[in-house]
This record gives structure tokens, C-alpha cells and sequence, in this order.
């Protein structure tokens, strides 16, 4: 599977969740259900809560325990709208579908755009059902003959101007209703047996490859699904065969991160810790022994981040000025908005080195904010001494980012090389 089909295939956290477990399944891992007991045999396993996955796998030679855990942490959500429970909205002879804005998305990347649905529809019976629409919105911009000042300075109000169009009205008896009738056709089921859902904006619209040498990438979600489908490709490299080294290597791709992940599988909440508080009880360990593994654990926090912009360079650092193709970059921040500290820029310079892949580094300009990852939460939660890596990114919280496809290659050999250090 490419990067790019990884994409397509992934169009809500549910979806890309799906990906990975397929993909690692496929590999010889299997699924770990939270209601079971704790299954600690050597090999592959995984654990899947709503938009979230942990995958970890067990040495041959567990049965003495675990001398530590290498750690992968990515994001499977990306900034957009999220669909209000009560959507439908009529006005001027127009449906129209009241959403949320979820995260921090450029939000005039979404204008004059046609976009679908994606996420899951959750029954009376509680059964959750993964639902995909195909291009049925619109958020048509002002024309400029109405708005002389649009190329100055758009402003947009984001309860009254982020209305999708999805239909005329009365196009059909009770249209007020006629989204969620959709949607229950999609989820196989009635429209009253739809207790809740969480859906999402996608763009439909397939990644593109472009540029003079194609050496570019377009698509939605890139931010952070580059690190997702690097750390799982990375995974399944580092324990084909059998794998018998001497830590245990984990995946930990965690919902909600651009909502400040303060959910049950958010990177703020127990997930991450239950696994591994699961796995060393499940293997006998002490308390003490436990501790002793989380000190000499590592954990690397994958998410993308920031290209030198060509047409704004005074945004960023004069001397630190990582660009599309140069690598995965070290991500470092003094206010420890990144993780990343001497001993993370050793290892992070180490993985690279050893797997054959450039790597580069990312300082914010000192007059910019930067943002934040899971990396201090995480790190925050467990004590594990981390560090902040990702891709480099044009456009970021764009309906459509962009990347080389190279970066994600070598995003991947690193962590691969990560695992079995």
C-alpha cells in the first residue's frame, strides 16, 4: 500500500484506524479486545477504542520480561467540520447542514470545494457503523462583485458563513430530514434507529501526484496520517520474521489531537498507559520492574510540521529552514511545546544515520508561535523521555496539504530503524 492510497483509504480517524489494522493484520497481528483477558504470547497484537489504535508486539523470548518499550505516537484526526447532531438547516430555498468547526482548519481552504462525510453512525443497539458520502456539500464564497473587500481581508463568521449546501428545498417530502435519511441508507439501517454519530468533512477528491518530476504530493489529512502510515509500515518492517529483540516496539495512534486530546483515546487520556500497565501485569512484573522499563524507554512523537514557505520566509527561523524533500525533521521548542531535548536530538540523529535517511531541523521563529503534539502529554503522563519528529509540510491545516512522498519514506525507515535499536 502507498502513501497515497493510504490516504484515499482513510478518510475519518475510524477509516485510517481500519487501514492499520487491516494492514498489521495482515502481518500476523491480532486483535486485542478490551473486555478479554490479556493476551501476552509472543507476537503481534493490537487494540482498537473507537478512532484510536495501540499495536505492540511481544518478543519470542518475553518470558523474561520487558526490558523496555519503544514507542511510536502519532494522530489519526485532522482539523474540518464536524456534523451537529441535529444537521438540518433551511434558508432562501436552500438545505443546508449545520457543522461544527473541529480544530484549527484553514477554513477558506474549504470554500468553493465540494466535500463529503466520513466518520461513523452509532445504532439504538450500539452497534458503530463506518459511513462514507460521496461529494454531497458545498460552502459557496461571496462573489467579489458583492464584496469588494474579499481579496483584502476575507472574514468569516463561523456560525453563519460555514453553511454547507447539500440540496434545494422541498426537493423531496420532509427534506428537512432528508441528510439523515441518507446517511441511514448508507449505515443499512432506519433513520430512527440512528442514536449518535460522529462525521466529519472529507475531500473526496483523490491525492495527486505533481510537479515537473512529480516529486509532490496533494491531499487531505496529511497532517497526521504521513505519521500513521509511516509508523505502521515501520512496524511491520521491524517484526516480519519473528521478531526477538529485547524491547517491545509500539504503535500508539491516538484520536482528538486537534481538539487538545483530553478524550479516553486522546494522547491525554488512559489509553496509552492502561496497554502498557496491561502488558506488564499480564507478564508478572513488579512495580519496581516496571519503572525500571519505563527509565529506559523511548518515545518517539511522529506528527508533521512545517516547510520553509517560499513566498513567506520572514515567518520562520532565518537559519533553521527544513524544506519538502529534505527529510523528516527533529522538531525543537525551548518553551517544550515539542518534547524534543538533547538526549531526543541524539537518538532522532542516531535512527536517521543508521537507516540511511537526511534528516533536518525545525526551530519556530522567535516573533511566531508554533504549535503543540502529543509529545509533552505524553511524555507528561509516563515519565518516558521523549522526542518530537515529523514530516515536512506545505499548507498545513489546508482541506489539501502537501509533501514529497520521499519524507514519508524516510519518516518510515527511521522509526523502523527506531524499533530495533
Amino acid at each position: 500500500m502507498t502513501f497515497a492510497d493510504f490516504l484515499a483509504a482513510s478518510p475519518s480517524s475510524y477509516h485510517a484506524v481500519g487501514e492499520v489494522a487491516e494492514y498489521l493484520g495482515e502481518r500476523g497481528y491480532i486483535l486485542q479486545h478490551e473486555l478479554d483477558a490479556w493476551n501476552t504470547n509472543p507476537g503481534g497484537h493490537m487494540v482498537v477504542r473507537d478512532g484510536a489504535i495501540i499495536a505492540y508486539c511481544l518478543p519470542q523470548n518475553i518470558t523474561n520480561g520487558v526490558g523496555s518499550f519503544r514507542i511510536v505516537g502519532a494522530h489519526t484526526d485532522s482539523p474540518g467540520f464536524k456534523l451537529k447532531p441535529h444537521p438540518a438547516h433551511t434558508a432562501h430555498g436552500f438545505e443546508q447542514a449545520g457543522m461544527e468547526v473541529y480544530g484549527g482548519p484553514l477554513l477558506n481552504s474549504w470554500l468553493d470545494r465540494e466535500f463529503g462525510l466520513a466518520g461513523r453512525v452509532v445504532t439504538t443497539w450500539f452497534e458503530s457503523r463506518k459511513v462514507v458520502t460521496g461529494p454531497w456539500f458545498r460552502i459557496p464564497q461571496l462573489a467579489p462583485h458583492l464584496d469588494r473587500s474579499v481579496n483584502d481581508s476575507l472574514h468569516l463568521d463561523q456560525q453563519t458563513h460555514l453553511l454547507p449546501i447539500w440540496a434545494m428545498a422541498g426537493a423531496e417530502p420532509d427534506s428537512a430530514s432528508g441528510l439523515m435519511k441518507a446517511l441511514a441508507h448508507l449505515a443499512d439501517c432506519e433513520v430512527d434507529e440512528i442514536a449518535g454519530h460522529d462525521l466529519f468533512s472529507y475531500i473526496p477528491q483523490p491525492p495527486e501526484v505533481f510537479g515537473l518530476n512529480s516529486e509532490f504530493l496533494a491531499g487531505g489529512r496529511m497532517d497526521n496520517l504521513t505519521s500513521v502510515y509511516a509508523g505502521m509500515v515501520a512496524l511491520g518492517e521491524a517484526t516480519g520474521k519473528g521478531y526477538s529483540g529485547h524491547s517491545v516496539p509500539v504503535l500508539a495512534c491516538f484520536d482528538h489531537e486537534e481538539v487538545g486530546s483530553s478524550t479516553r483515546t486522546g494522547a491525554a487520556g488512559p489509553f496509552l498507559e492502561t496497554v502498557l500497565d496491561r502488558i506488564v501485569a499480564g507478564l508478572g512484573m513488579t512495580t519496581e520492574e516496571t519503572h525500571r522499563t519505563y527509565a529506559q524507554s523511548w518515545v518517539v512523537s511522529a506528527d508533521a510540521g512545517h516547510s520553509v514557505h517560499p513566498n513567506y520566509p520572514t515567518m520562520h527561523d532565518p537559519d533553521e529552514r527544513p524544506i519538502l524533500g529534505g527529510g523528516p525533521m527533529l522538531k525543537v521548542n525551548a518553551k517544550q511545546h515539542y518534547a524534543s531535548d538533547g538526549l531526543g536530538a541524539a537518538l532522532w540523529r542516531c535512527a536517521c544515520e543508521e537507516a540511511g535517511v537526511p534528516y533536518q531541523t525545525f526551530v519556530s521563529n522567535n516573533a511566531v508561535s508554533c504549535g503543540t503534539t502529543i509529545g509533552p502529554i505524553t511524555a507528561t503522563r509516563l515519565g518516558i523521555t521523549t522526542v518530537d519528529v515529523g514530516v515536512p509540510l506545505l499548507s498545513m491545516h489546508s482541506a489539501r496539504e502537501m509533501c514529497c512522498p520521499a519524507d514519508v519514506d524516510g519518516l518510515s525507515k527511521a522509526l523502523a530503524g527506531f524499533y530495533t535499536m
